[in-house]
């Protein structure tokens, strides 16, 4: 009974991953397929769509979308629409968010993140693995942040996370990448190639 348990616990161990994977890319392709493929759909006579024309259309239209935003009349036009959108407060709430948690995990962004920093609370005490994400708070001149920077700490197993504002001092810069130290936090640290170590 226990090699019953120990082989079904290895298969679920390997395959749970793999099929979490496989079902989120899924997902994933179902939306961008959904995103016009419902309106070719009803253009469309039922026998002439074929599967994946919405994945593939929505493909060139983010593509094309990217290409036209190196015209600087049309980045005019969404600097506008931005700060029109901002402005709505209901709508500013829900934009403005999802804006910089896209502008904080694209690549540009990151180089300005100044690195991945563990916060040591106390000497001698625990550490908290985070990510920088402002070191500069021009736009909030009521606060008295000169010696602060925002880190930001995700919490694991993917449930959020939350920014503190803390002294520089409290920090230091580790050298690993952004999607590193996510992963680590993520997974809560877990290392399992060798659990006697800490023995």
């Amino acid at each position: 009974m226990n090699h019953f348990k120990t082989v079904f616990l290895r298969g679920l161990l390997t395959l749970l991953p793999i099929a979490l994977t496989v079902y989120i890319l899924y997902a994933g392709l179902l939306i961008f397929e959904n995103f016009l493929g419902g309106v070719i759909k009803q253009i469309l006579p039922p026998e002439n769509y074929i599967p994946g024309l919405g994945f593939g259309l929505t493909l060139i239209l983010i593509f094309t979308f990217g290409l036209m935003l190196n015209n600087f009349i049309l980045q005019t036009l969404l600097a506008k629409l931005e700060e029109k959108l901002k402005s709505i407060p209901l709508i500013k709430a829900v934009y403005s968010p999802i804006r910089d948690l896209m502008n904080l995990f694209s690549k540009g962004q990151q180089k300005g993140l100044r690195g991945v920093v563990l916060i040591d609370w106390q000497e001698g005490g625990p550490s908290s693995i985070g990510l920088i994400t402002r070191d500069t708070f021009e736009d909030l001149p009521q606060v008295k942040t000169e010696d602060l920077i925002a880190v930001f700490l995700p919490l694991s197993y993917g449930v959020g996370g939350v920014t503190v504002l803390i002294k520089k001092s409290k920090v230091r810069i580790i050298d690993i990448p952004v999607e590193r130290a996510l992963q680590l936090a993520i997974t809560g640290w877990i290392k399992t190639d060798n659990p006697e170590s800490i023995k």
